[in-house]
């Protein structure tokens, strides 16, 4: 569990980024164009106003499950990713404005007067708007478009080749709550069927929100059809969401949850061990990720998938004979430039890796989380088959 240490200074980094992020737009859009102090003023209170909605956006969709509420949490994300891009493109312009009067001041050209900078920091304005809300747009748009699907053939070790082909649709980090819902789950209910696979895995973070709220939309998942069945194991967000009455609730739509255990699937012709992980960020809970618990007695002359939410203890999971693990959580940044950082910051972020004798898949998941965008990281379902 969080400790209240890390809560306060989560809340503090948070506070830092908004406000200072916040700051830098009233800089930009109000200061430096010369408007009235009226205009300031009232600039002034409009950014407070969306700074907070920033901060409890998350709140307000939690604690508010309504209409107005998820219409408000809808307001505050969108105005997330606006806003990001809205201050990269005053970034650029001013950084090109800069550069121009370095180039002037070399050449000997003089200073430009007062007015000529607030009509040149207006119109720099005035780009930068049309440029974050094009790329915002279109964000939006890639975002509501259907997952791509992505193919993926991987060997795993001691495969038997009655299983050569055994294929696994993968969907992960799909975050039904406030904008997805059930249309949507309902559509990639229909396209998985069409893959016509041997397993269903959803790998964590399937909800943002109770089962009171969510269960009758979640319940279209008793749609999904495959061989061996529909297995889940928990995300992060579904410790913020109820962990236990969820893990009930999808038992009971069919869905084997699979929490630090395993199952063997197949027959004397050949079998395969499936392990599930609670959220590596709960490992220091007493039910949270425990990979020695789900391996307890297994036989590792079986091969062996382990569905983990987060691409963490991935070389663990090799050595103690996993052969395939399957991941999500990135989202693989979701939305440049944050594509770049979560590269950074993870050593598996998306796609499939090797790693010794084994893989790890991390999806870039299903659905979105926050700012409804998808830019440079599009959604994805996974068809995943392994080779012998």
């Amino acid at each position: 569990m969080p400790t209240p240490l890390r809560i306060l200074t989560f809340f503090l980094v948070v506070a830092l980024v908004v406000g200072g992020g916040h700051l830098y737009l009233y800089r930009r859009l109000f200061r430096d164009t010369g408007v009235s102090p009226r205009l300031r003023r009232l600039g002034a209170v409009l950014l407070v106003f969306l700074a907070l909605s920033l901060v409890f956006a998350r709140v307000v969709a939690t604690r508010l499950h309504s209409r107005v509420g998820d219409a408000l949490a809808v307001f505050a994300w969108c105005w997330m990713g606006v806003a990001l891009y809205l201050g990269l493109a005053l970034a650029v312009g001013r950084l090109g404005l800069r550069v121009a009067e370095w180039r002037a001041r070399r050449a000997g050209v003089p200073a430009p007067s007062p007015g000529r900078r607030a009509f040149l920091a207006r119109a720099a304005v005035g780009g930068a708007a049309v440029a974050a809300g094009g790329v915002a747009s279109f964000g939006v748009w890639r975002a509501f478009q259907p997952p791509d699907l992505r193919e993926v053939a991987v060997k795993v070790p001691r495969l038997p080749r009655t299983l050569d082909g055994f294929r696994i649709v993968q969907m992960s980090d799909l975050h039904i709550g406030d904008v997805l819902g059930r249309h949507f789950l309902e559509e990639l209910v229909r396209r998985s069927n069409a893959l016509r696979p041997d397993l269903v895995a959803v790998t964590g973070d399937l909800v943002d929100g109770t089962v009171e709220q969510l269960g009758p939309t979640v319940a279209a998942l008793r749609g999904l059809r495959s061989r061996s069945g529909t297995f889940f194991v928990t995300g992060n967000h579904e410790f913020y969401s109820g962990d236990r009455p969820w893990a009930e609730a999808l038992q009971g739509m069919g869905i084997q949850v699979l929490r630090n255990r395993r199952v063997t699937l197949g027959d004397a012709g050949g079998r395969l061990d499936l392990v599930g992980v609670d959220d590596y960020g709960q490992k220091d809970r007493p039910r949270g990720y425990d990979l020695e618990a789900a391996l307890e007695g297994r036989d590792r002359d079986l091969p062996a998938v382990l569905l983990a939410h987060q691409p963490r203890g991935v070389e663990e999971a090799v050595a103690a004979g996993i052969g395939l693990q399957l991941s999500g959580h990135t989202h693989g940044g979701q939305m440049f430039p944050i594509t770049a950082i979560v590269d950074a910051v993870y050593r598996y972020s998306a796609g499939l890796y090797r790693v010794g004798e084994g893989h790890v898949y991390v999806s870039r998941g299903t659905g979105f989380w926050g700012p409804p965008m998808r830019i440079g990281s599009p959604p994805e379902i996974t068809s995943i088959t392994l080779l012998a």
